[in-house]
């Protein structure tokens, strides 16, 4: 009894100290990251040994959720603490992510990040890597979303993503269904152009030469009005910037890794005297997978297995330099992914997405388990226990009051903050997560309900919507590119399909009245839950509206004159830190 509680009394005690001396926090945050790819979540055919150290020397979680399954509700999650539909970053449409740098649509600035509490509590705040939650609202210039507009002092990186269209040899990966279709519209107005032109010749259109050429105007101004777009997307949203600054147009990915190791490098470097706050948002391992010579070929998982070995090697120099600094004892370090791995990305018969592991379904799924549970590892020696592996429900919006905590700031009081404080669970202070129920949207359409009955310890998971995956049983959208959230592409559920996680993380054996003589009772209760939720939402603007994420030329981030842009401001270098 006397050694418990000294050790209750030390851990106390090195929390408290460690809020007072307002520790270090770095966030490792990957991009379509499966929770299957990794070594210490499963994975023996990857080698990630040192995002595995982590998990070694820290705490693992095993059913760590996204709030959402796609890129930009996600984050925006991430940064704020809130649900994405409370912010206006759930879309009601196809698009479900932001398209373009020169669209109007972002991360709002009336919603707070983390970053903009921390750096009212002192903290220096970086970003180092994908942005994807906006740029301008009005003008090229406005920087109305930017990170430096959202509480980050320092920014370097790409304020879009990654696109296949990024890289030269690879097919188009921006709305490709819509270019076709663009094209094809295209090459039947020509058609009818010359068409028209020939029986004008031959004299067997009665048509005048204005009207032909008046016809043919049309024709042209539609080609140029989508072409000017997806014509130049590589210049357009593959770029990156430093501050407000745009420094690479488009950018050279073949230097693009190294660029980013030596940034975030540089802002430990600087502010190695904290407190600082160091947001590493990797643009690995979302497609194309440009992988840069020293790790090609080396994985047993093609492309995409070097891609991930080349992450994890980034995430060893970054810690190595912690602790070559003196700061591993005083930083927070934490390692995430955005949501599951992409299911869908193939080329041909290799697989360009990441593994779930044991989870139905993956990105862009927003009920399933493999498109929303992602690897979550927390680090801090002295403070966090080493090696414990917690199962309770927890959530990418918990890092929002867990650092605001840490920095001892305060939560806003004017909204909803969805997420909880997570050092009690990851001290061992707490035995059940705060999460009694965790809402699972696709888009803006509720697709699933967790609850985390606390007293039995059962998480049961009810789903109310489904994609219909193609082909079927497949276990994707393989024909679609990413499954729908509504319309004909989803199935309804009344009853919900009922799953008890804990016995069934597979999701592979829905219950009913008559397997579960709870059934009725946990849906009804699901249900009020649901209620009661819809009661904290309020309207606000959409912000992945169609005319939010359209191309707008005015608002095109240009390091020249609009549209001569093009620069590179990095200089020639390819040194490997």
């Amino acid at each position: 009894i006397t050694a418990l509680s000294s050790c209750l009394l030390w851990s106390t005690f090195g929390l408290s100290a460690a809020v007072d001396s307002k520790p270090n926090i770095l966030l490792f945050l990957a991009d379509d990251l499966g929770i299957g790819d990794i070594g210490c979540y499963g994975n023996n055919s990857i080698r990630t040994p040192n995002i595995d150290s982590l998990a070694r020397e820290g705490v693992k979680l095993t059913q760590h959720l996204a709030a959402a399954s796609l890129c930009t509700p996600s984050r925006a999650a991430f940064l704020t603490g809130r649900y994405p539909i409370r912010s206006g970053m759930a879309s009601s449409n196809r698009y479900r992510a932001l398209q373009w740098n020169a669209g109007s649509g972002g991360l709002p600035a009336n919603e707070t990040t983390f970053a903009r509490l921390l750096q009212q509590q002192g903290y220096t705040t970086g970003l180092i890597g994908k942005w994807h939650q906006g740029v301008n609202c009005e003008s090229f210039n406005d920087h109305c979303h930017h990170p430096l507009n959202h509480g980050f002092d320092y920014f370097y990186g790409m304020p879009f993503t990654l696109l296949n269209n990024c890289q030269n040899n690879k097919s188009p990966g921006l709305d490709p269904v819509l270019q076709a279709k663009l094209w094809f519209y295209t090459q039947i107005i020509f058609l009818a152009v010359l068409t028209l032109a020939a029986g004008k010749l031959t004299g067997l259109v009665p048509l005048g030469w204005k009207i032909i050429t008046c016809f043919t105007l049309v024709g042209s101004l539609f080609f140029i009005s989508w072409y000017s777009s997806y014509g130049f997307v590589q210049y357009w949203n593959c770029i990156l910037m430093r501050n407000h600054d745009v420094t690479e147009q488009p950018m050279r990915l073949e230097r693009t890794a190294f660029l980013m190791l030596k940034e975030a490098k540089s802002f430990i470097k600087r502010n190695k005297h904290g407190p600082f706050l160091l947001f590493v948002s990797f643009l690995h391992v979302h497609t194309p997978l440009f992988t840069t010579a020293k790790f090609l070929g080396k994985s047993r998982h093609g492309l995409y297995g070097d891609n991930v070995e080349e992450m994890d090697w980034m995430v060893g120099k970054i810690l190595d330099l912690l602790d070559k600094e003196g700061l591993k004892n005083h930083t927070l370090t934490y390692f995430a992914s955005d949501h599951g791995g992409h299911l869908e990305a193939q080329n041909g018969s290799a697989q360009l997405g990441g593994w779930n592991g044991i989870y139905k379904g993956g990105k862009g799924m927003g009920g399933w388990e493999g498109g929303i549970r992602v690897p979550g590892v927390f680090m801090w020696p002295g403070v966090i226990p080493a090696g414990a592996v917690i199962d309770e429900p927890t959530s990418l919006m918990d890092i929002y009051p867990t650092v605001i905590h840490l920095a001892g700031g305060t939560l806003p009081q004017d909204r909803v903050i969805d997420g909880r404080n997570l050092m009690p669970l990851l001290q061992g202070r707490a035995q059940k997560s705060e999460h009694e129920f965790l809402f699972h949207y696709c888009g803006s359409y509720l697709h699933a309900v967790r609850w985390h009955q606390k007293d039995t310890g059962a998480v049961w998971k009810a789903h109310y919507v489904t994609p219909i995956f193609s082909p079927p049983g497949a276990g994707a959208c393989y024909g679609k590119g990413i499954c729908p959230c509504f319309g004909e592409g989803v199935t309804h559920h009344d009853p919900p399909l009922l799953f008890e996680l804990s016995q069934d993380p597979s999701e592979a054996k829905p219950l009913s009245a008559d397997t579960e003589p709870l059934f009725d009772s946990v849906i009804r209760r699901i249900g009020r839950a649901i209620e009661e939720h819809g009661r904290t939402l309020t309207p606000v603007p959409e912000q992945l509206s169609v005319s939010n994420v359209v191309w707008k030329p005015w608002l095109q981030p240009c390091c020249g004159t609009f549209p001569f842009c093009w620069c590179d401001k990095e200089g020639d270098s390819t040194q490997i830190l």
